[in-house]
């Protein structure tokens, strides 16, 4: 609590700050007729103005979200005139030609929104994630909140969507794909997701029918973009659960620009509202850069850079779960001894370098190295009674157990190990085919790439688990040993653990994989469409010490078409996309529940087809609003089951199963109060699988309705008062069934996840514009103090059933893992 309090302290010293205005950053260069860059061209709006330099760069923020006029004129050069809209802390590149005899007004809105809703993208406001409440705050909690996503467990950043699992999902920042740690179990080890959100500029998601370009994922990608920064600026955020900060900096000749943020996480605060008392002490923290240099018109390089760690020290006491009926509670007392340590170290780097070859054609290159240094070792002694509560009120005893049915122990031990090296170098190009010049250039498109990654992996698994019940030790259900009627017949075989995987793995996999896609825009009759036609190829080879080096390729076609009519009086779009998608398998799909790599792991693959419409309209006095609806089916073959606890998957690593998922997104969003983006949100989702023709049953991930809510306001006597709403109900997943259980035998339900979050911010500087010049508070664009309350209502979410045996009666209790209860946080931000 101490190093927490002091960060908290240290970081309000810090005297500069960034303001997140409601602005968007328009820059480029001005070229003439020969295609030379042309300096001294003034470039103004209504309300600002630059000039380009010697190399006839510009750079000039405009509003966001409006119709903004965009001029450039020079004294031997005749004018042009282009209309923006852009988002809010979006950066555009525009170069415009200046002729010399022939000016250029163009009617043409340039919105880049447009594109998102042809490609059936969703684009998320910067903006609302830093302000959104949640426990694990981040770009996942917003998306958590959207149909078709789903993620039950609050001290987690991974999701599901539409029924893949965490490792289906494609996450890019700035082109560059990025990883997360491998030997995860629990959300409350994560910390910190890799995108810092203080450094991004623009979101867009996908949940599926996603283009060629994108990776070899069966589920979804998150395509986020940091900012390029126009100034100097600093920024600051600070709260009982930790801080971050962020500089920007720009070099006087702006051709290197850099954006810089650090944050520290302790989930102390919400880990110790759990029912198990605990020592703990956490430190996840991180740094992060994004570094820009253009030493030319055509040439531009850029740095990407994060080394992360995470400690998590966890020492359990006692625990104490109260469960069962009114009429028959009962309750599980634990009292523990032993520790856990364990550690993440991250390395992250990537150089990307953009050549304009032509006016028409662009090269880029990416080159990135991720390395991980993971550690997983505890050693904890669980000493537990079962027994019955005593529910009478008036007694001096009531709560606690007065008949205990079951005693016992269990013993886990761990020794893992793990480092890993992801190298990746990729080229791609861009190739405009348009035939017309000026404001209808970009609508026939070719996008092509090739990219080589080489992942080398040393893994060492040791763990084990012994269960012992009123003093008969249980063997595992996966071993038949024959004659064992414990407790009333003496049992003399071999006393072996309940869980036992000792593996050692030294694996090679070399991946060669490309694209190439063909984007055509353009008007059928008084209609606008948009349509995508690619294919990815992806080769790899996986070879290791005591290894059968196996090598495998596959095919994916993708497309996608839209259209908006021209009907009068609405707005509309139609979408249909889809094809053939695989997830070659990485090393986590390659190794089985007994930690053995079986390199003839195929590629999962799955069809798949989404329908989509989305209608734009106004009400409530010409307010904006939007209705999103999608209509999704896949069929998955070669599918590689696997079993889910808490955010550790364990894989079957055979191909032997088939799947299916199936279902219907629905999402109205608009400003049900003006200046401020809210959605409703609604799903219905069916995914089941069958192994080895036995039949179709629930997959781990399905969860069949979803609701969730994100809403902004402001108290109306109390203007300054911003209040944000986040909730969130999910039926129950599958995962009821004890370890190692037959899947055909338990299909029992987790029980319904309901979770409300709510934030109150007190803007200070809300009515600076009536403020008087030199007030102090003037001198910045946001100053704010919130108040948090997690889990408002205190719903008992559980993710995991915890099952404890009475070898007397032979029967088998399932106690539930609870999640976080009601937390408490104070927060302050403050830009300039």
């Amino acid at each position: 609590m101490k190093t927490r309090f002091s960060f908290i302290y240290s970081l309000f010293l810090l005297i500069g700050f960034n303001a997140l205005a409601q602005t968007a950053r328009v820059q480029g260069i001005v070229l003439d007729e020969s295609q030379k860059p042309v300096p001294n061209v003034n470039v103004k709006t209504t309300t600002v103005s630059a000039t380009t330099d010697k190399n006839g760069y510009y750079v000039i923020n405009i509003p966001a979200d409006a119709d903004v006029y965009v001029e450039f004129t020079h004294v031997t050069l005749k004018k042009a005139r282009i209309i923006l809209n852009l988002k809010a802390n979006e950066n555009f590149e525009f170069n415009p030609v200046l002729k010399t005899n022939e000016e250029q007004l163009p009617e043409v809105v340039i919105n880049t929104k447009t594109r998102t809703r042809l490609e059936g993208i969703v684009n998320i406001d910067p903006r609302t994630i830093s302000k959104n409440p949640s426990a694990m705050p981040g770009v996942e909690s917003i998306l958590k909140t959207m149909g078709g996503v789903s993620g039950n467990d609050e001290l987690s950043s991974q999701y599901s969507a539409r029924g893949g699992n965490y490792d289906e999902n494609l996450v890019y920042v700035n082109e560059i794909e990025v990883y997360r740690p491998f030997l995860v179990r629990s959300g409350q080890q994560e910390g910190l997701s890799f995108t810092n959100t203080d450094l991004v500029s623009n979101v867009d998601f996908s949940a599926g029918g996603f283009q060629a370009k994108y990776g070899d994922k069966l589920s979804s990608v998150l395509d986020i973009t940091y900012r390029i920064p126009s100034k100097f600026g600093a920024s600051i955020d600070a709260s009982l659960l930790g801080g971050a900060m962020s500089v920007d900096l720009v070099s006087k000749n702006r051709k290197w620009t850099a954006v810089t943020g650090v944050r520290y996480r302790d989930n102390s605060l919400l880990v110790n509202s759990k029912e198990t008392e605990t020592n703990y002490h956490p430190s996840f923290v991180d740094a992060q850069t994004y570094v820009t240099f253009t030493p030319s018109t055509k040439w531009q390089w850029s740095f990407l850079g994060n080394i992360s760690q995470n400690k998590y020290d966890y020492t359990p006491l006692t625990r104490q779960t109260n469960f069962g009926t009114i009429d028959e509670p009962i309750a599980l007392q634990i009292f523990y001894e032993g520790q856990e340590k364990d550690r993440y170290q991250t390395f992250f780097g990537a150089v990307k370098s953009e050549f304009k070859a032509t006016d028409r054609f662009t090269l880029k290159f990416i080159g990135s190295a991720y390395h991980t240094v993971e550690q997983e070792y505890f050693d904890i002694l669980a000493q537990y009674r079962l027994g019955e509560v005593d529910s009478n009120i008036g007694s001096e005893d009531f709560g606690e157990v007065k008949f205990t049915e079951g005693i016992g122990s269990q013993l886990n031990h761990a020794r893992n190990d793990l480092d890993a090296m992801i190298v990746n170098a990729e080229v791609k190009g861009i190739l405009d085919i348009s035939s017309k010049m000026s404001e209808q250039r970009k609508n026939n498109m070719i996008e092509w790439g090739i990219k080589y990654t080489k992942e080398d992996i040393r893994d060492r698994v040791v763990e084990w688990e012994v269960i012992d019940s009123a003093g008969f030790s249980l063997n595992p259900p996966v071993v038949d040993l024959p004659h064992n009627q414990q407790p009333y017949v003496p049992y003399t075989g071999p006393l072996v653990p309940y869980q036992n995987v000792r593996a050692t793995n030294y694996v090679t996999i070399d991946r060669i994989s490309g694209y190439a896609q063909w984007n055509r825009k353009g008007m059928l009759g008084a209609h606008e469409f948009s349509i995508n036609a690619g294919v990815r190829m992806h080769q790899w080879q996986v070879s290791g010490d005591g290894l059968e080096s196996k090598s495998q390729s596959v095919f994916s076609p993708r497309a996608q078409f839209a259209i908006k009519p021209n009907w009068a009086g609405t707005d509309m779009v139609f979408r249909i996309s889809g094809g053939l998608y695989h997830q070659p398998p990485f090393y986590r799909e390659l190794r089985d529940a007994d930690g053995a790599v079986n390199t003839d792991v195929k590629a999962q693959q799955s069809a798949h087809i989404v329908i989509g419409n989305e209608y734009s309209f106004q009400m409530w006095g010409e307010k904006p609003f939007k209705l999103v609806s999608e209509a999704y089916y896949k069929s998955m073959s070669d599918v590689n089951p696997y079993t889910l606890e808490n955010v550790r998957i364990r894989y079957a690593a055979d191909n032997n199963a088939k799947a299916f998922a199936q279902g219907f997104d629905m999402r109205l969003n608009g400003e049900f109060v003006k200046g401020t983006e809210s959605w409703l949100s609604f799903g219905y989702m069916k995914t089941e699988e069958n192994i080895n023709n036995k039949g179709y049953i629930a997959r781990p991930t399905d969860q069949r309705l979803k609701f969730g809510i994100l809403f902004q306001d402001f108290m109306k006597k109390i203007p300054s008062m911003k209040l944000y709403l986040n909730l969130v109900y999910n039926t129950g997943l599958p995962g009821g069934s004890p370890s190692y259980a037959d899947p055909y035998v338990y299909q029992s339900r987790l029980n319904d996840y309901r979770r409300a979050d709510v934030g109150f911010s007190y803007v200070m500087t809300e009515n600076n514009p009536n403020r008087p010049e030199g007030h102090w508070l003037r001198k910045f664009k946001d100053l704010s103090i919130g108040f948090e309350i997690f889990n408002v209502f205190d719903n008992q979410n559980s993710i995991t059933n915890t099952w404890v045996r009475d070898v007397y009666t032979k029967s088998q209790y399932a106690v539930p893992n609870y999640l976080t209860s009601r937390v408490f946080n104070i927060k302050v931000s403050a830009r300039l």
